[in-house]
C-alpha cells in the first residue's frame, strides 16, 4: 500500500505505457501490474493512458466491448485503487453513457478513482479526433463517440490539483488555459498518438501547454502494435513548468516516475508571471476587418 512519506517529500507520480489490444482481460492484467508496481515504488497517483481498457479492431468491436462506468471493469479497477492505496488516472474509457439505448454511441470517459475506489471525476472528451492523413493515418472519431460538453473543474489530489483531458484535446490550448484559470497545477493529456502525428506532434505539443500554463504536464500513452491495423507512438512524458521533460518512457510498456514540485511551479509562476499579463479583454474572435490602412 503507497503511504504519505515524510514531511518534505514531494509527491510521486507514476505514468503508464501499455499496448492495449482488443483483449480486455490481458489488458486488465497488464496495467494492474504496473499500477501495483508504482504503489510499491510509493506512487501516489498512477496515469493510465487512453484505451486502457482495450483498443478494438474496428468500430463495431469497439462499441460491443464497452460498458458503463458502474460495470464490471470499472468495479475492478476500483478495488485496485483501494488495494493499492493510490489514485487512479484512467485516461480514456469507453463509456457506455445513459443515452447509450437511443444513440448506440459511446464517451470517451477520463475518469479518476481515490484511493477509496470513489470516481471523483469524469471528464468525457470534447473533442474528437477526425483527421485524414492521405495514405497514412485515417480516423473519424465522431462515428461512434459522442463529444463531451464541459471542461470538469480541477481535483485536488495529494499530487496537486489535476486538470483532466484526454489525447486529442492535446491540440487546443483553450482547454489547458481554461483548467490554469480554474486552478491546475497538473495537466494531463492520456493518449493513443499514432506514428506519423506522434513523432512530429507529441512532444513539442506538451512542452508547449506546460510552458503556456505553467502546469506540470503528464502523458501515459499507448505504445506499439496493438491490432494489425493500429501501431501507436508510445513516449510516455512528464514536462515541468518550465518545459523540461523530467521522465520519459522507453519502447514498450512500463513506467516512468516523477517527483512532482509545486513550490518549483509556484516560483515559476512567480517569476514569469503571464497569467496576470493575460488580456482577455482582447481575446474575443477578431473580426475580419477590410484591407483598410494601418492608421
Amino acid at each position: 500500500r503507497a503511504m504519505a512519506g515524510p514531511p518534505g517529500l514531494k509527491p510521486l507520480v507514476a505514468v503508464g505505457q501499455v499496448t492495449s489490444t482488443p483483449d480486455k482481460e490481458l489488458n486488465f492484467a497488464a496495467c494492474a501490474g504496473l499500477v501495483r508496481e508504482a504503489a510499491r515504488r510509493g506512487a501516489c497517483l498512477v496515469f493510465l493512458p487512453e484505451g486502457f481498457d482495450y483498443i478494438g479492431s474496428d468500430t463495431a468491436q469497439t462499441l460491443s466491448l464497452a460498458e458503463g462506468l458502474d460495470g464490471d471493469l470499472m468495479g475492478r479497477y476500483a478495488e485496485l485503487a483501494r488495494d493499492c492505496g493510490v489514485w487512479l488516472s484512467l485516461g480514456g474509457f469507453h463509456e457506455r453513457g445513459r443515452d447509450w439505448p437511443t444513440t448506440q454511441r459511446i464517451y470517451n470517459c477520463h475518469a479518476l478513482l481515490d484511493p477509496a475506489g470513489h470516481l471523483v471525476a469524469a471528464y468525457r472528451k470534447t473533442h474528437l479526433c477526425d483527421v485524414e492523413l492521405e495514405g497514412r493515418v485515417t480516423m473519424k472519431e465522431s462515428s461512434f463517440t459522442n463529444p463531451g460538453t464541459e471542461i470538469v473543474p480541477p481535483v485536488s489530489t495529494p499530487a496537486g490539483k489535476l486538470g483532466l483531458s484526454i489525447c486529442y484535446d492535446l491540440r487546443f490550448p483553450e482547454i489547458s488555459l481554461a483548467l490554469r484559470r480554474a486552478g491546475a497545477e497538473i495537466l494531463t493529456y492520456p493518449s493513443a498518438f499514432t506514428v506519423p502525428t506522434g513523432s512530429a506532434h507529441w512532444e513539442v505539443l506538451l512542452r508547449a501547454r506546460a510552458i503556456e500554463s505553467q502546469c506540470y504536464v503528464v502523458a501515459a500513452a499507448q505504445t506499439g502494435k496493438n491490432h494489425e491495423r493500429r501501431t501507436s507512438y508510445g513516449h510516455a512524458l512528464v514536462v515541468d513548468p518550465w518545459g523540461a521533460v523530467v521522465a520519459q518512457c522507453r519502447e514498450g510498456p512500463g513506467l516512468c516516475y516523477a517527483e512532482i514540485d509545486l513550490d518549483y511551479l509556484h516560483r515559476i509562476r512567480r517569476e514569469i508571471p503571464v497569467h496576470g499579463h493575460r488580456r482577455p479583454d482582447l481575446y474575443g474572435t477578431v473580426a475580419a476587418a477590410g484591407l483598410a490602412p494601418v492608421p
